[in-house]
């Protein structure tokens, strides 16, 4: 049951429909391709919330990823952005699950992020935690 006041409820609808733009936002991304990327015959459907962090030696790009495997992300440097790609597979489960709530996106996805100013070697990238973890050594 709603509060009576107006402005409570009023206000809390409004903060619930910010929640599921920013939600929208962050699964619907669709980069256009660019002529003759890889990117353009499969684009991407969704983009991955990052963190990039730096320290004296190295910058630590964190991408939100649960339940991505491993084995379908790739990680790349090319003009001063890391690029990280890949795909979540839908589990099988859901072949003949009934779905009462799915707001994990699914499919292809892609995020560029732009590095600090320098050149960097991939050091180690991890998943921890549901998030891919990569360490970009300064060189």
């Amino acid at each position: 049951m709603k509060d009576t006041d107006p402005r409570i409820w009023m206000w809390s609808d409004a903060l619930n429909m910010l929640d599921r733009a920013e939600r929208m936002h962050r699964q619907m991304f669709q980069p256009a391709p660019t002529p003759g990327s890889r990117a353009h015959h499969r684009a991407p459907c969704w983009e991955p919330p990052v963190d990039v962090l730096e320290t004296e030696r190295e910058v630590l790009v964190l991408a939100a990823l649960p339940g991505v495997d491993s084995d379908r992300i790739n990680i790349a440097i090319h003009n001063g952005a890391l690029t990280i790609s890949g795909e979540r597979v839908l589990p099988s489960e859901l072949r003949t699950a009934t779905i009462h709530r799915m707001e994990l996106p699914q499919g292809r996805f892609e995020r560029q992020v732009q590095l600090p100013p320098g050149r960097y070697e991939v050091a180690r990238p991890a998943v921890v935690n549901g998030c891919l973890a990569v360490v970009l050594r300064k060189v």
